[in-house]
């Protein structure tokens, strides 16, 4: 959004980018930005709270008056309830376990390949020369 915000700005349209990723802000140069450590997705604030969001949304508002400098990050005062930050940044990985042999999406698939290219199929790694792969 920082690239879109600078050619609007340049336009002569002031933008505030609200964020939960200052990092991210940052290295996109946005003119200028507002920073919610709330998880991500949550830029406007917690859910079923309107009357936190709309704050959070006059504060944001209120940088147009304050922010003189392009490329600032405000932090603003709100706080996420509990400890949500290591749970964040779990690895989440919801794949399949992966195999040194092939898998197929159904017994369908497997027939088909075998069908198609014999016994021998086998994974890109190990495939044999004289074994067709795609």
């Amino acid at each position: 959004m920082g690239l879109i915000a600078r050619e609007l700005e340049a336009l002569g349209i002031p933008t505030i980018s609200m964020t939960s990723a200052a990092s991210i802000t940052a290295s996109a140069n946005a003119p200028r930005g507002a920073l919610l450590d709330f998880p991500l997705g949550h830029t406007a604030g917690r859910p079923n709270l309107p009357d936190e969001q709309i704050a959070i949304m006059r504060d944001v508002l209120g940088l147009y008056e304050t922010v003189t400098e392009s490329g600032t990050i405000t932090p603003l005062n709100y706080t996420w309830p509990g400890d949500w930050k290591p749970e964040a940044r779990a690895p989440i990985d919801h794949r399949s376990t992966r195999y040194d042999t092939p898998q197929y999406q159904s017994a369908a698939d497997e027939k088909l390949a075998v069908e198609r290219y014999g016994e021998a199929i086998a994974c890109a790694v190990c495939v044999p020369t004289d074994v067709p792969t795609r």
